[in-house]
């Protein structure tokens, strides 16, 4: 069970990134499409029937995407490190080159880039390893795709349900400001999320997650009140 527990919890702060990502395009998106929904409707069914479908969508879609992401990301640090090994075999020399090129433009002295070079070449292994540390695509953090993409589904359709909730308990009028109430709660806390893990300001992150919340809820509103007006 405590091993079971430490691959989760593994897991978890590797998809740390993913998962902050996730909660915030569920958020956003989710909040737009119900207040843009329950800006021309009191009937709180339709609203709770466009925000489930909608965080549905919206989840599943996320979790094909990060899928293919780091499928994709992993068949490229793959395939990079399998044309690696051919150029090593085939031609050496042009990957030493290669890399001296690059330790010299990281700002390495010249004498210094010999003296590694020269302490790599004879071991085709430490000049492989040395090679795609410098130039191969990361394999990505050690997680699978199928654990991101499980990361990314639970972490967009949780925060998605946010803003849609409250639409299942109280009746529209009410619902919207518990709704706006919440999701702004959860704005603030994923602004400082995104401040930490992108190691940034956080007044200036929770501002601009909070303001990109405000501008989806706005233009659902908007939105929804335009095709009301226009096919009322």
């Amino acid at each position: 069970m405590a091993s079971s527990f430490s691959r989760l919890k593994a897991s978890f702060r590797a998809s740390v990134g993913d998962i902050v990502f996730g909660m915030e395009d569920g958020t956003v998106s989710i909040f737009g499409l119900v207040f843009g929904v329950a800006a021309t409707t009191s009937d709180s069914k339709t609203v709770l029937v466009a925000g489930a479908t909608g965080a549905a969508a919206a989840a599943v879609s996320m979790m094909a995407g990060a899928y293919l992401d780091a499928e994709t990301a992993r068949d490229a640090a793959r395939g990079a490190a399998k044309a690696l090994d051919g150029e090593i075999r085939s031609d050496a020399s042009a990957v030493l080159g290669r890399i001296a090129t690059r330790l010299s433009g990281a700002g390495l002295a010249a004498d210094k880039s010999a003296a590694m070079i020269a302490l790599v070449e004879s071991d085709p292994a430490s000049v492989k390893s040395l090679a795609a540390a410098l130039e191969a695509p990361e394999p990505g953090d050690g997680q699978g795709p199928v654990a991101q993409a499980l990361w990314m589904l639970a972490a967009d359709f949780f925060a998605a349900a946010i803003p849609t909730v409250p639409f299942a308990i109280w009746p529209v009028a009410e619902a919207r400001i518990v709704s706006a109430a919440v999701t702004l709660i959860l704005l603030v806390a994923l602004g400082v999320g995104r401040a930490r893990v992108g190691d940034r300001n956080v007044a200036g992150a929770v501002a601009e997650t909070v303001s990109i919340g405000l501008a989806a809820a706005l233009a659902g509103v908007g939105i929804g009140l335009a095709i009301d007006r226009a096919f009322g």
